[in-house]
């Protein structure tokens, strides 16, 4: 399915306004670099360390909004930074270790099973007060599945991923334990292969995740959100931003000079 003209157009308005929304927030970390300054100018300095900084809050100042604005196109509900809840029952806590562990010890990972395992505990016993939990997407589809994502960076760390995996199976409990019955399922969406044209190294996260159910890579993503062809569709509203606010960008940079 291709994206309409006014999707298109809302959707690059939102990249725009993030972007700008960055610039009037971004302060350099570093006030003095003498050695850099001279090297490179002040200009290039600035323009690095503002790369840096968008690099570290994209999921956040960019992904996030642009994966709100796409999904609403085929979800009933589709919300940014989601606040999932704060009650957890501690047999589903109980619940998630064993299935943590049975994974470390090399159990292949199957999440319509664990969901399952987690269904049966998720009311039972003394619920547990949890700091308030958010995730980086909530969606609910037009036959009432929610789906919750976890948006991470290119190269997650993958000394992580058993937190990755216990946070996925946390926010099945939470949900749950609201209503039971609901047809939950969570992801770790990673929004584009920095590796590109080979495949995503997915065997990095073999053995906690299931690959089917669990992870979402580039177009995995993005089409899931828009209908297929959404994510080259959403490359080009990146693009065609780029070249419209390239003036606007070195005007904002000319005063490091």
């Amino acid at each position: 399915m291709s994206l309409t003209q006014e999707q298109i157009s809302k959707i690059e308005e939102v990249i725009k306004e993030s972007l700008r929304k960055k610039f009037q927030n971004y302060n350099p970390e570093t006030k003095n670099m003498p050695f850099h300054y001279r090297l490179l100018g002040k200009d290039r300095m600035a323009l690095f360390s503002f790369i840096h900084s968008l690099n570290t809050t994209f999921g956040t100042s960019i992904f996030e909004p642009v994966a709100e604005t796409l999904a609403s196109i085929n979800f009933s509900k589709a919300k940014k930074q989601y606040v999932l809840g704060t009650n957890i029952s501690e047999k589903a806590q109980l619940e998630i270790q064993h299935i943590i562990n049975e994974l470390t010890t090399g159990k292949d990972p199957d999440k319509t099973a664990e969901i399952e395992r987690i269904r049966k505990v998720a009311t039972i016993g003394k619920m547990n007060k949890l700091k308030t939990v958010k995730v980086d997407l909530f969606l609910k589809d037009r036959t009432g599945h929610v789906h919750l994502f976890d948006i991470k960076t290119a190269k997650p760390n993958i000394s992580n991923f058993k937190d990755f995996k216990r946070t996925l199976l946390e926010w099945i409990a939470i949900y749950l334990a609201e209503d039971p019955e609901a047809n939950v399922h969570s992801y770790i969406a990673i929004p584009y292969n920095p590796y590109e044209p080979k495949p995503y190294e997915r065997w990095t996260l073999k053995g906690m995740l299931d690959l089917k159910q669990e992870l979402k890579v580039a177009d995995e993503f993005w089409d899931f959100l828009g209908g297929s062809g959404s994510y080259e569709e959403l490359l080009n509203c990146f693009e065609r931003v780029g070249i419209e606010l390239r003036p606007e960008i070195d005007r904002y940079f000319e005063k490091f000079k």
